[in-house]
């Protein structure tokens, strides 16, 4: 069959490679040579799918359920997948693939989840609090010892997005306030980090699936090492159109951060820190590739902050 990117994935290629994607047009041979490797029989290509990776739900050669994934070199497989050896299936989607080797071309088996089932799908109080429940499991000490897979830390992920915000607000004035900010908490932040685990780095409600095993599981990691109020940050503004839609938005979004705070025992002024910052810079981002309405909502958030 024939194993095309979906739409998202294209538009996102767009975005981070502007001027093409080797890997992108290369991508229906690599997944066809991922399947036949693995003696995998296609279900169906996951539409819409994620911005970052093309995944196939399919069945191995003994007929039972599976997710292969398969992502670009800029998307960090190889982290995505020694966090999910190291979490062995604690919290997160279970890895099925032996080893480092199971890498090659970006591609991850993985245990098959309900793909159209999220922790979005629930009532906003019961998701958040579902959320951070699964999140909570995922903060666990890093790999240590010799061979251990060396994660990207906070501070080494967020300086490369500090040169990038700074960059951009020097062509977008509007903007420089916020960034000013945002560049300023997080010299604050990282002065004194107040723990050092290992993050989901990238966790929201649509991180969270359904599944048999457990039921709700993380998936698409992308895994980085640092203070936990840097993962809680994201999960802040989840749902973000839908706060900016309410005059008591802000209000919320305050209560939102003490509370979720109090339930997973963070620092709320850390928090709120490092929600600002995340906001900024993906507000910044989103304005950079063209996507202003993204753009537009997440700096008004971060206004709130």
């Amino acid at each position: 069959m024939a194993l095309e990117p979906p739409r998202r994935l294209v538009r996102a290629s767009r975005e981070t490679a502007p001027s093409g994607d080797e890997w992108l047009a290369g991508l229906p041979e690599a997944a066809e040579r991922a399947v036949a490797g693995r003696e995998l029989t296609v279900d169906r290509v996951q539409v819409p799918g994620g911005r970052s990776s093309l995944v196939l739900l399919v069945r191995r050669a003994d007929g039972g359920p599976a997710v292969l994934k398969l992502a670009p070199a800029r998307a960090r497989p190889e982290s995505e997948r020694a966090a999910l050896a190291h979490w062995g299936g604690l919290g997160a989607v279970q890895l099925l693939d032996g080893g480092p080797e199971d890498v090659a071309e970006g591609a991850l088996l993985l245990e098959r989840l309900h793909p159209d089932v999220s922790v979005r799908s629930l009532p906003e109080a019961k998701a958040l609090l579902e959320a951070a429940g699964t999140l909570r499991r995922l903060w666990v000490d890093p790999p240590a010892g010799e061979g251990a897979h060396r994660f990207e830390t906070v501070a080494e992920r967020t300086g490369r997005q500090a040169e990038a915000m700074a960059a951009s607000a020097l062509k977008d004035p509007d903007s420089a306030p916020l960034v000013d900010a945002a560049l300023a908490v997080r010299e604050e932040l990282l002065a004194e980090a107040p723990d050092h685990r290992l993050l989901h780095g990238t966790f929201r409600q649509s991180k969270v699936l359904g599944g048999e095993r457990l039921p709700w599981l993380a998936v698409g990691p992308d895994p980085v090492v640092g203070e936990s109020a840097f993962d809680l940050a994201r999960l802040v503004r989840d749902r973000v159109e839908d706060l900016i839609a309410v005059p008591s938005g802000a209000s919320v979004t305050r209560r939102r951060i003490k509370r979720l705070a109090e339930s997973l025992e963070v620092d709320q002024e850390r928090l709120r820190g490092w929600t600002l910052f995340r906001a900024v810079e993906s507000g910044v981002r989103a304005r950079r590739v063209g996507r202003e309405q993204d753009a537009d909502l997440l700096l008004e958030f971060a206004t709130w902050l």
